[in-house]
């Protein structure tokens, strides 16, 4: 397995355990690699713990959205997209500045 391969937000590697993700997000504040396994579950590596984990870059899953086929709409809390403008939270005086 390759050693030093850097972590890349959108490419999907294979761990040493044959589990099989995807990373979602790197946060160098926290020193985190967000990962997402195939099943959906989420999870965070450290920088230096990712350089031991003997990953390999891996071409995505051809099912890799299975994770996702049970997901309804309003699952993801996206149903109220279609509200008519007055039913805004803001409107545009709340952005006027007062001088």
């Amino acid at each position: 397995m390759a050693i030093g391969i850097t972590p890349a937000v959108g490419n999907w590697y294979q761990g040493a355990d044959q589990q099989q993700f995807e990373v979602v997000a790197l946060d160098e504040d926290e020193g985190v690699i967000e990962i997402q396994y195939f099943d959906g579950e989420l999870d965070e590596v450290e920088f230096d713990v990712w350089s031991q984990m003997g990953v390999e870059a891996i071409a995505p899953p051809e099912e890799w959205g299975a994770a996702y086929d049970d997901l309804e709409r309003d699952d993801l809390g996206y149903t109220d997209l279609n509200l008519p403008p007055e039913a805004s939270i803001f409107s545009l005086e709340d952005f006027e500045r007062e001088e």
